[in-house]
């Protein structure tokens, strides 16, 4: 890791020692010290490598599959169908642990990788499996492997939650649960992320504070990650730059939301030709409908009713009943990229 510019070397899992020195950090504040502690983990992304505690975690149970798992992208354009995300085809060897452990591990450690994939292996290579069978093993390879980053991610975070409860700094200190976007898995049979749809657009987002959010509380309100650092200085009391693009959660954590809220949201992709191939798109979002623009060697546009297709199955673009419904969308998509003055790619 790099600290204050200096290179330390540690020996265990990231997750566990990235919490260390969060914990570390947290107990070196005097009493009533203001502080402001940003708490990131990388464990659930590719190549989505397990701790010790949890390398068997899930081996006695089948995850479910998505019911799109096997998507054709019939209904779909050509965006959907030259990706590079699948679990079919673009999963490597590396990916799925079929290859030697990672050679960064110590003896102790190797060993227990060893003994958690070996004998899995072998009995994925006796049985030779082949078309959707295959596609089967893979996503349960995947999936697991993911919920087992996952599960260290909880029992990390569980142990800072615990530390703020123990020390009495639970009830003066507004706790963000965030991600920096959602991630198939295997919805549409993909992972990773990039295109507009709902797994990827979406992201999660829980906030504790006891003094003023009442626990169990639901907002279906459209924020975006814009809006983090504007909330983030409404608590702290600081005066929000009128320059910012985000707006403070404050009043919505609060159950009051303000009335000229925003009802529609904006989102541009732009990094093709890169990895996963998914073609530069921008698109609007509002509390039902979805309407994108790839433009990128392509120029197609898709529109999805999300109250009747919550899963995306079926661009509605050529549907006459949604003439008018386009229209608007076009007309909102305008001007939200007039806001964030974001003239990259071709106008509406």
């Amino acid at each position: 890791m790099k600290e204050m510019g200096q290179q330390r070397k540690y020996t265990g899992y990231t997750t566990d020692i990235i919490t260390d020195h969060a914990l570390k950090w947290l107990k070196s504040l005097k009493a009533n010290e203001p502080f402001c502690l940003m708490y990131h983990h990388k464990a659930p992304h590719r190549r989505w490598e397990p701790g010790p505690k949890h390398l068997t975690m899930y081996d006695d149970v089948t995850i479910p599959e998505p019911e799109n798992l096997f998507d054709d992208y019939c209904n779909r354009g050509r965006a959907a169908k030259e990706q590079d995300m699948s679990i079919e085809k673009t999963m490597t060897p590396n990916d799925l642990k079929l290859t030697p452990a990672p050679k960064n591990l110590t003896p102790e450690q190797k060993k227990l990788w060893d003994s958690a994939y070996s004998p899995k292996n072998e009995a994925f290579k006796k049985a030779n499996l082949k078309g959707k069978d295959l596609v089967r093993w893979k996503y349960q390879r995947y999936i697991k492997d993911y919920l087992r980053c996952i599960a260290s991610v909880d029992d990390n975070a569980g142990r800072v939650l615990d530390y703020l409860d123990e020390s009495g700094l639970a009830e003066n200190t507004v706790v963000f649960y965030t991600s920096d976007q959602g991630f198939y898995l295997g919805d549409h049979g993909w992972f990773d992320k990039r295109f507009m749809y709902e797994e990827s657009l979406r992201m999660p987002l829980l906030v504790r504070y006891p003094k003023e959010i009442k626990a169990g509380s639901v907002s279906d309100d459209i924020v975006l990650n814009l809006d983090f650092a504007a909330t983030f200085l409404d608590f702290a009391g600081v005066p929000v730059p009128a320059d910012m693009e985000g707006e403070s959660l404050r009043k919505i954590l609060q159950d009051k939301t303000p009335k000229n809220w925003r009802r529609s949201m904006y989102n541009h992709y732009y990094e093709y030709p890169a990895v996963h191939s998914v073609k530069r798109h921008y698109g609007v979002r509002t509390e039902r409908y979805k309407l994108i623009h790839f433009y990128h060697d392509i120029d197609e546009w898709e529109l999805y009713d999300l109250k009747k297709d919550p899963k995306e199955m079926k661009n509605v673009i050529s549907d006459l009943s949604y003439t008018n419904i386009v229209k608007k969308l076009k007309v909102e998509l305008k001007r939200l990229r007039e806001k964030y003055k974001d003239y990259t790619g071709p106008p509406v």
